[in-house]
Parts: structure tokens; sequence; C-alpha cells
């Protein structure tokens, strides 16, 4: 079993990740800006400072690094769009800096990338590994981070990038946001609802992660989405139908939520269609390959 540092893992992918992590075995600390209390072992870090604590390399195997700021936490201002970038580029990069001081035992950095790598796109097109980046905003961010990332596999070091759809999970996300209207009988598609919704159950995400970390031969980016992605048009009406509501009202104006959110609107007004043949050719198999069963376990724990 591998002992691994993880940084990020207060957030929704990294509470449930460390979790499943333990039940196999692993040992598991956290690289944290602040202390944290329970049983995991943390040691602070301050990437503006460019400062890791003393000790925090020891012994570890693998490093996940999932730590970055929220994109949809916060309206896009000019100053939350750097630190959307900073907050994955630097913290990328210090950990470079760290590792290529030697002195540890790390074999393998496996690192959140994005499917906004692609960028928005309104087309059909299945989008996979080998295909070039966008050119907008999102896109340069995914594409920039990856770079810092993949600096450390100069180090001898073996660099996994699973670029993480849209992670459905009853904790927090996309999916609870869309499931409180539908619920109060006030769902809707959103803009068109052509838009491509890439997804994942939020458990087979994490599975992935563990691929990552137990399986050598998994090496460069893979598509962390789930092999059916659904118009937000479809996904709206399997969430209404899985909970007996009806949809009345109309699709919501895409205008309206420019007016809203500005440029952030982006997020649910746009998609792209991912693929997964990647990763399930080198033999993962999804424990909730279609939004059906997906949403059948993951409504059942409302």
């Amino acid at each position: 079993m591998s002992k691994i540092l993880i940084t990020g893992g207060t957030g929704l992918i990294g509470r449930r990740l460390t979790a499943m992590l333990q039940e196999r075995g692993h040992t598991i600390s956290l690289l944290s800006r602040s202390r944290q209390d329970g049983p995991v072992k943390s040691w602070l870090w301050d990437v503006e400072k460019h400062f890791v604590e003393e000790g925090a390399f020891e012994g570890v195997d693998t490093i996940i690094h999932l730590a970055g700021a929220g994109i949809a936490d916060k309206p896009w201002t000019k100053s939350r769009k750097l630190e959307i970038l900073e907050s994955r580029t630097h913290s990328s990069r210090l950990l470079y800096e760290e590792l290529k001081k030697g002195n540890h035992t790390v074999t393998s950095f496996v690192a959140a990338s994005a499917i906004g790598y692609y960028g928005f796109k309104d087309e059909d097109r299945m989008l996979k590994e080998t295909d070039a980046p966008g050119d907008d905003y999102l896109a340069g961010v995914v594409r920039k981070w990856e770079e810092e990332v993949d600096q450390i596999s100069s180090l001898n070091i073996r660099v996994v990038k699973i670029r993480v759809g849209v992670a459905l999970s009853m904790d927090g996300g996309a999916l609870r946001e869309i499931v409180k209207p539908v619920q109060l009988f006030a769902g809707a598609p959103l803009g068109s609802g052509k838009q491509y919704l890439s997804w994942i159950h939020l458990d087979d995400l994490c599975r992935m992660f563990i691929e990552a970390v137990e399986n050598p031969s998994f090496e460069g980016p893979y598509n962390g989405v789930a092999p059916g992605p659904i118009t937000n048009r479809d996904l709206t009406k399997a969430i209404a139908r899985k909970l007996k509501r009806p949809l009345i009202l109309p699709a919501i104006p895409g205008f309206a939520l420019r007016i809203l959110f500005g440029e952030m609107a982006d997020l649910v007004l746009k998609g792209n269609r991912v693929s997964s043949e990647k990763i399930e050719q080198a033999g993962f198999e999804f424990s909730y390959p279609t939004i059906d069963k997906a949403l059948d376990d993951l409504l059942s724990r409302r």
C-alpha cells in the first residue's frame, strides 16, 4: 500500500477520495493552508510564500494534486480569473520546485485537470485526449495548468492527469443545484438545453484516481467522464422523471443568465462532448456508466 499526500483534500473530490483510499489500506496525509482536525495527518503549505512544511514529503510514494480555486464559487472578475489561474499554476510549480530538490521517495504524481482543456464546443463530435486545447478563458487556464504539471515528469516521476468532467454528487456541485428547483416544481432547461454535459458519478471519478495511483501503466492525460455525455435538457428531464416532478416552466433564456452571471454563465450555457474511450481501453470499468444508474444511486442519498 502507498503513502499518499493530497493537496486540496478538503474539497468535494478530496474528501471522498481520502475515504476511499483509506478503505483500500493506503496511508493518507494532507497538504493544507491550515492545520486540519481529525485522524488524517495534515502538513502546512503556503503557495504565495513558496512554503511547504518540512517533513511533508517524508516517506510519500504518491502525490495527488487537487488544489485550485473553485471556478463557480465567485463572479469572474478580473482578479478572480487571475486567482483561478494562479491557484493552479503556482501550486503546481511549487510542488515541482520542492520535488526538484530531491531527497524524497515520490515516484508518482496524479493531478486533477479539467475537460475545460478542450474549450466549449457546440458540436456533437466526441473529444479525445489527443485533441488540441480550446481557445476560451477556461481552456487557457487548463492548458497552462497542465504545462506546469508536465514539468514534473522531467524528474523521473510518473505523471497522470485526470481531466475531470462534471462530478455528480448530492454533497455539492452541479447536481444538487439542478435538483433543488426540480423538487420545487421549478425545474427548467438552461438556454437552448442542447449543450452537452460530460458528467461522472463522484465515486467513479475517485476510482479513476485510485486506479491512477495503483496501476503503474497509467501515464499522461485521461478524461474523467462517464461513457454517455448528456444534454442539459435531457439531464433535467431525467432528474424530473426520477423525482416524479413535472417540468412546467419554459427554458431559462440564456440572456437572463448572462445578465446575472456575466461570462461565468458559459459554465451552464455551453459545454462539450468528451470521450471516455481511452480510460475504458486501459481496463477501467464504470460502476455507474449511465445517467439512470448514477441518478438512481445519488438521488437515493437525499
